[in-house]
């Protein structure tokens, strides 16, 4: 463990977890400033768009008409009277706070937009990203939505999770994907197939910063596809993943990975949807026997999405799931560099110290007939279903 991992870890008590400090890093050309904490990403993100001078462009999967979805649009809309390009776009079917929550953004000068309206084909996509790009210089990403429980602390269950404040040459791609997505909800006659088109001919680049997109393609989505590549060359994987219900090809990969060298994986012990947790632990025993450590975070509910795969890390808003890689529009950022990797490592060994692990000892005494079943019954309806749906169905655990 690197002197910078040993700095994360708080003592050893549930009662006592707190949520590393930000940090940073200059990797390749790029400056990237990671934020665990919920109240520390609420922070940038306001003044993220309080400094905007120029112009802001902004997707969310969830905006709600809560506390902090109330202060945050009172930041858009101050931002717009002092004459920023304001544009704020939602995914129509993650955001149910109504249209008049967002009238005062356009009152005040600004533009909104709904990814998907209506009931029609374009309903059968989810728009999962979430990002912010101002003044077409600094990014911030990952798997937070605008919601209450996703700032609220780990002491009242608030989501642990990840934002990443990025500078550099690969805000250019950002700024080129969100003028996509403006053209195309901009058009109400756009298809089914051409935003297909987007994701197949998304040019997410060659260097060791790429932004990788995944939506919903015939072939698997070039984030996935990636992440299978390397995993199938790697010798360590190390990822921190709120929901975990790979296909099989990810998951043989994975276990290929664990039999030749380590594969460490902290899931969820906590969420607001037993399903998912079911759905994971149904893929235990292979993960297992195959080698792997397992884990699932005990403090609070759990959103991260973060992957080490040797000197090569991912993080953005994209699960380890059937959605996630062959369905749900997402973006994830893949980066080399070995410095960063383990760095990144050092988050992963903070997550695991607070979490239980799962033995085969464990998992064999969970799994009486009645757990499989439910799990089982998890795995299926995560693997073919919105998360929006199954959480409704509160199955348990």
């Amino acid at each position: 463990m690197s002197d910078d991992a040993a700095e994360l870890h708080p003592p050893q008590s549930v009662d006592g977890y707190r949520d590393p400090e930000p940090f940073s890093a200059e990797v390749q050309d790029h400056r990237f400033t990671f934020y665990p904490a919920g109240s520390d990403r609420f922070d940038a993100l306001m003044e993220m768009i309080e400094g905007a001078q120029s112009s802001l462009a902004i997707f969310y999967y969830m905006f709600q008409a809560d506390h902090t979805g109330t202060r945050i649009r009172g930041a858009l809309i101050r931002a717009a009277q002092r004459g920023v390009d304001v544009h704020l776009m939602i995914d129509d079917f993650g955001s149910d706070a109504p249209q008049a929550f967002f009238d005062p953004i356009m009152r005040a000068g600004g533009r909104f937009s709904r990814f998907q309206p209506g009931w029609n084909v374009r309903y059968l996509i989810r728009n999962h990203q979430k990002f912010v790009i101002a003044d077409r210089a600094r990014v911030l990403t990952g798997g937070f939505n605008v919601s209450d429980h996703y700032f609220a602390p780990p002491e009242v269950n608030g989501w642990c999770d990840l934002g990443v404040m990025i500078e550099g040459e690969v805000v250019k791609r950002f700024c080129s994907w969100f003028a996509e997505l403006e053209t195309w909800t901009a058009d109400g006659e756009a298809q089914f197939r051409s935003i297909r088109r987007m994701v197949r001919d998304w040019d997410g680049g060659s260097g060791p910063v790429q932004l990788l997109l995944g939506g919903p393609t015939r072939m698997t989505s070039a984030w996935a596809r990636m992440a299978k590549l390397d995993i199938a060359r790697a010798s360590r994987l190390d990822l921190v993943m709120a929901y975990f219900s790979p296909p099989g090809s990810m998951r043989r990969q994975i276990r290929r990975l664990a039999r030749r060298g380590r594969a460490r994986l902290v899931m969820a012990g906590k969420t607001d949807n037993g399903a998912t947790i079911g759905a994971s632990r149904a893929l235990y025993g292979g993960l297992l026997r195959a080698g792997a450590s397992v884990a699932e975070f005990q403090p609070c509910k759990l959103h991260m999405k973060l992957m080490v795969v040797d000197d090569i890390s991912y993080f953005g808003s994209a699960n380890l799931d059937m959605r996630s890689v062959r369905l749900n529009l997402e973006l994830m950022v893949r980066i080399e560099d070995a410095a960063l990797a383990e760095r990144l490592r050092g988050l992963v060994d903070h997550m695991e110290q607070w979490s239980e692990p799962v033995t085969r000892e464990l998992h064999r005494k969970r799994g009486t007939l009645f757990n499989r079943i439910r799990w089982q019954l998890g795995w299926f309806l995560v693997y073919v279903l919105d998360y929006t749906v199954t959480r409704r169905l509160n199955l348990g655990l």
